[in-house]
């Protein structure tokens, strides 16, 4: 019977495919085309990198868009929205771009419909895998809010859009309070006793998530990186509520609890050091456990400042970033021609691109981001690609062929960083109160 159900399953998928168009965009292509650098190696990666997410997407039936991460054929929200992110650089003078970009933000709207715990989806919008990260509820709020603030177009705020906004935040405003209010379990989730389910934690105003985005389960359920994403989101999402949607109730919501999760975050999310002072911790469980260290996939704690977070020469952000960027983070690895974060979801000592671009956007000076493009282009194993992770002393070792999302951040790090274009908007926090400012 199972194998009946799953021979459905994948009929029915291929058949959405089948049906999917190929995207075609000029504009991209020429980009990428005429894009000459005296380094030749640079010049390959970014015309590859650039184009990478019109390879990976396809317009569905239903006219919404579909970008698959790369080699796994289904829809990460976190990824996709990531994806899609550099191309908002052409989206005002491209028509064809920007319906593309449309087309993503309005079947992520659906997704959030169909199951807000879920992390990814196939084509026919069939959950793919339902692991609770917040920053699937968060990624395209800020999506839709920087398309709005890049090109001016309101019009992909819907009413199905704004259904999508409404299971975001009641899914965040339930899970302010887990312990008594939601019934989410997943079977990967362990205690610390390896124990089914997650360790206990007090209530902080946080949002508990059951899993990193790295698709790991968390160790203590209030991750630090995704409540900063989470801060950043519900002031778009207020901003959205009250400017275009003209509903003062759930702005007001979205501003009141933006304002609980950043308290969070400022009573239990930083913790002091003797080597660093004050720094924020990844993981917290309220009850003064807290974990140490940082994670290469996005949202990390070396990334507050590119989410909007906070500024990059911040007080605890400055000693955060001194620790991540040293071996006291345990997940911190250096080689010949590589030093960087990794992840515990791939192999020991593989250093991750999306760590190193992440260092390079958040870097203060030019000899930090020149340092870092030259390690991402000795991580080329010869197909001008950037993977999953890689073997920082031999680019040949590495993980997942085709990854989609550190591509698409490369062209963004590329453009910004080295081509003179402007920072892509992803929300406002200065009305916040930060440790030291």
């Amino acid at each position: 019977m199972r194998g009946l159900i799953a021979a459905v399953i994948a009929a029915t998928f291929l058949s959405c495919l089948a049906t999917a168009r190929a995207v075609e965009l000029e504009s991209i292509a020429k980009a990428a085309s005429t894009y000459n650098s005296p380094n030749n190696r640079l010049e390959k990666m970014y015309r590859a990198a650039l184009l990478n997410t019109s390879q990976q997407a396809t317009i569905a039936a239903d006219g919404t868009a579909y970008v698959k991460t790369g080699d796994i054929p289904a829809e990460w929200l976190r990824d996709a929205s990531a994806q899609v992110r550099p191309y908002l650089f052409f989206a005002k003078n491209d028509i064809k771009v920007a319906g593309l970009l449309r087309g993503i933000i309005a079947r992520e709207g659906k997704y959030l419909q169909v199951d807000p715990y879920a992390n990814a989806f196939t084509i026919d919008y069939r959950v793919w895998e339902q692991k609770f990260e917040l920053d699937s509820l968060a990624y395209p709020i800020i999506l839709s809010w920087s398309y709005w603030k890049t090109t001016g177009d309101a019009s992909i705020f819907t009413g199905d859009m704004s259904l999508g906004f409404d299971k975001a935040l009641e899914t965040m405003e339930r899970e302010q309070d887990h312990a008594h209010n939601s019934k989410y379990a997943h079977r990967e989730m362990r205690d610390d006793n390896g124990n089914p389910g997650p360790n206990p934690i007090a209530y902080t105003g946080m949002i508990w998530t059951g899993f990193r985005p790295s698709d790991d389960a968390c160790k203590y359920n209030y991750l630090i990186p995704s409540e900063m994403m989470a801060v950043v989101a519900l002031g778009d999402l207020e901003e959205i509520e009250r400017t275009v949607y003209r509903n003062l109730l759930k702005s007001n919501r979205a501003k009141t609890m933006r304002a609980e999760v950043q308290d969070g975050i400022q009573k239990f999310g930083e913790v002091f050091t003797p080597n660093y002072g004050y720094v924020y911790a990844y993981e917290v469980d309220g009850l003064g456990h807290q974990t140490l260290m940082d994670d290469a996939n996005i949202p990390s704690l070396l990334s507050a400042p590119y989410l909007g977070y906070t500024k990059a020469d911040s007080f605890v952000y400055k000693n955060t970033r001194r620790f991540l960027l040293s071996k006291d983070n345990p997940y911190y690895y250096v080689g010949s021609i590589a030093r960087g974060i990794g992840s515990a979801h791939t192999s020991d000592g593989y250093v991750w691109p999306l760590a190193l671009l992440i260092q390079g956007l958040t870097a203060t000076t030019e000899s930090e981001r020149k340092d870092v493009l030259g390690q991402l282009l000795a991580s080329d194993p010869g197909d001008h690609l950037l993977h999953e992770s890689f073997d920082p002393s031999d680019p040949m070792k590495f993980s997942r062929k085709d990854f989609g999302w550190p591509n698409a951040l490369f062209s963004e790090f590329v453009m910004t960083s080295f081509n003179g274009a402007a920072t892509l908007p992803m929300g406002n926090t200065s009305d916040l109160e930060f440790r030291g400012e």
